[in-house]
């Protein structure tokens, strides 16, 4: 049987993050119900073909809830991603062009950030920032930018020793022009590739956040929030637990093949091995 190619499977998985990103976008159209009534007569009903995924404990459908929370998963997921990879690639190009004490003072603040497990510390700045979506949002933040930065900076400094960035200072162009011009189009492909596998990651601890009560709070229809909430029903009423555990494993699994493929596609040999 012959092996589908790289590029298909690109294709494929693209297709299928473009298809959950626009489910995300008109979640709020395609509930069967309202996500947020509560009918306590329907409290902690069974799944049925009335309510597919059961109700919680309100009586509200826990599918209606589901398709709705993954607005706040997947573009918090999302937001949070760009947050780490542009704020990262700046400290990094940064300290790849600039002298050894402004590299250094910020390379030993990033690796402050790397000495501590990344969820424990967020989970100590959500405690201080008083939880929320938001604040979970800027703690994943405040731990996860090092990884880019490093990456930025050592791809900056590998690129800084090429000849055309040396005729290029000899030609009078300025540093914004070079970063733009030279730098950052020869690195934000690693960069794109290495942002989306992290989007798989971050989902998961930002659910982990939620799950630990920093991250949404109720009635916010959030996977990790929801999955926080039915805890306490995991043997009695599971359904309530596993409707969104589902919605968060078939959403990480698509954004990693995804993430995975594109990786494979951008490196040549992998390209050359899987066609």
């Amino acid at each position: 049987m012959k092996k589908i190619n790289v590029k298909t499977k690109l294709i494929i998985f693209g297709i299928l993050c473009i298809l959950l990103l626009l489910f995300s976008i008109f979640s709020s159209y395609l509930t069967p119900y309202d996500p947020n009534a509560q009918d306590l007569s329907m409290a902690n009903q069974p799944p049925s073909s009335e309510h597919i995924f059961g109700t919680d404990r309100y009586g509200r459908d826990m599918l209606s809830r589901v398709i709705v929370g993954s607005q706040a998963s997947i573009y918090s997921t999302l937001l949070l991603v760009a947050v780490i990879t542009v704020f990262g690639t700046i400290i990094g190009i940064v300290c790849g062009l600039s002298g050894k004490v402004v590299d250094t003072v910020l390379m030993r603040i990033a690796d402050i950030f790397l000495a501590f497990p990344g969820l424990v510390f967020a989970l100590a700045i959500a405690g201080v920032l008083g939880g929320g979506l938001h604040n979970a949002i800027i703690a994943l933040a405040a731990v996860s930018w090092p990884k880019f930065a490093r990456l930025a900076r050592g791809q900056t400094l590998a690129i800084k020793e090429e000849a055309y960035i040396e005729a290029s200072k000899l030609s009078g162009t300025t540093v914004i022009v070079m970063v733009f011009k030279h730098i950052l189009p020869n690195i934000v492909g690693t960069l794109l590739v290495t942002a989306v596998l992290d989007i798989g990651t971050m989902m998961m601890e930002l659910a982990g956040l939620s799950f630990l009560g920093l991250g949404a709070k109720p009635p916010i229809a959030e996977w990790g929030s929801m999955m926080s909430d039915a805890r306490s029903m995991l043997e009695t009423q599971p359904w309530t637990v596993l409707a969104p555990g589902l919605a968060i494993f078939v959403s990480v699994m698509i954004f990693n093949l995804f993430g995975d493929t594109l990786r494979d596609f951008a490196d040549p040999k992998s390209r050359g091995r899987r066609s």
